[in-house]
């Protein structure tokens, strides 16, 4: 089978879905990478340069405001708003020099975020009409701590409101163990950590008529990195799930896109049972985060001496320590940390080398 050839740029509309069916026919996923700001966008670009493949690029929405600036006030998510669109931006013109495609996505929003939602997708839609393609490629709506029946109504309205510009919406069933972007879930009950094939299949009904969308089911996933032993992952249940859809409403193998939360810590083994299950997106944020700063702190102790003060080093009291303070010199090391990591990610995935780009 020749390789997908994809244009530098951000991936909206059919291309996107193209993008996904490809990737469940030789078997591979792309890692989602949380960025907070322009050294994390570039370190996501490299390590996608690097690895031939798109990369899928979200904000939370608190790491939407930190890309803004938390010194804007987020009254009513403005500032988080003001920030997944400043990011959008940067992402867009940044893509293309690096000769990158880019799946531009936001990450958990619960119902108190709606507004924050529905703000960018104002923006959105007017970026769709002079452009006639939608700012970004997807959102996310984390509505698992509601009852099914309303998780769905409001992703079906939300939906409704993308589907005219192409735009898919990743929806949350179960919860997602851990703790991430504010909200805790570390003594959730335990069966809600793995999704019912039944849930996936009143999503499909109430969503496919509507629109694109995608699935983050819980299989045992859990934010962060645990010991090994603590997180238990059953990649199966995405293949009950995607067997009951078959079969109910008899369709093809693998009819729905799912997407895999709290990937860091997982084993290569549990990533690829999992992809080969119909995933097409897996989210590494804490492995990202210990990749951008180990590098840093590693800098700052070996640099210690230098970094006392303008003037005075080792090498004598009068001694400048300009290029030693520079933030270019210890925030390049962490770009360059978190793409390496990312490159390995590409390689769990098997998506490294899979594509023309």
């Amino acid at each position: 089978m020749s390789k997908m050839k994809l244009k530098p740029g951000v991936i909206t509309g059919s291309a996107l879905q193209e993008t996904f069916e490809y990737m469940k026919t030789v078997g591979c996923a792309l890692p989602a990478v949380n960025c907070i700001g322009s050294n994390t966008v570039v370190a996501a670009l490299a390590a996608a340069r690097e690895a031939k493949s798109p990369i899928v690029i979200q904000f939370s929405n608190s790491g939407a405001h930190f890309f803004g600036g938390k010194f804007l006030d987020n009254k009513n998510e403005q500032g988080a708003i003001a920030g997944a669109i400043a990011g959008a931006h940067y992402v867009r013109n940044l893509a293309q020099a690096y000769g990158v495609a880019v799946v531009l996505h936001t990450d958990h929003a619960a119902k108190k975020l709606l507004p924050w939602v529905e703000g960018m997708l104002n923006h959105g839609e007017a970026y769709y009409a002079k452009h006639g393609e939608p700012l970004f490629s997807s959102h996310m709506l984390d509505l698992s701590e509601e009852p099914l029946h309303e998780n769905l109504e409001i992703c079906a309205r939300i939906l409704k409101r993308m589907s005219p510009m192409k735009m898919t919406l990743e929806i949350e069933l179960g919860v997602t163990g851990g703790e991430e972007d504010g909200v805790d879930n570390t003594d959730v009950d335990n069966a809600k950590l793995y999704t019912q094939p039944a849930d996936v299949l009143a999503a499909y009904d109430a969503l496919q008529p509507i629109g694109r969308f995608t699935v983050a089911a819980s299989f045992g996933n859990t934010h962060g990195v645990y010991k090994p032993g603590n997180v238990k992952l059953r990649p199966i249940i995405l293949k009950n799930s995607q067997d009951a859809i078959q079969k109910e409403r008899r369709t093809g193998a693998n009819p729905v896109n799912f997407v895999f939360h709290g990937g860091s810590g997982s084993s290569r083994e549990e990533i690829r049972e999992a992809v080969s299950y119909g995933v097409i997106k897996m989210n590494i944020d804490t492995d990202t985060q210990w990749a951008f700063t180990h590098p840093v702190k590693k800098y700052m102790d070996e640099k210690s001496a230098y970094l006392q003060d303008q003037l005075g080093n080792p090498e004598g009291p009068d001694k400048p320590n300009k290029k030693y303070i520079d933030p270019r010199a210890w925030l390049h090391a962490g770009e360059k940390g978190m793409a390496a990591r990312l490159v390995d990610a590409f390689k769990d995935l098997n998506s490294f080398g899979q594509f023309e780009v």
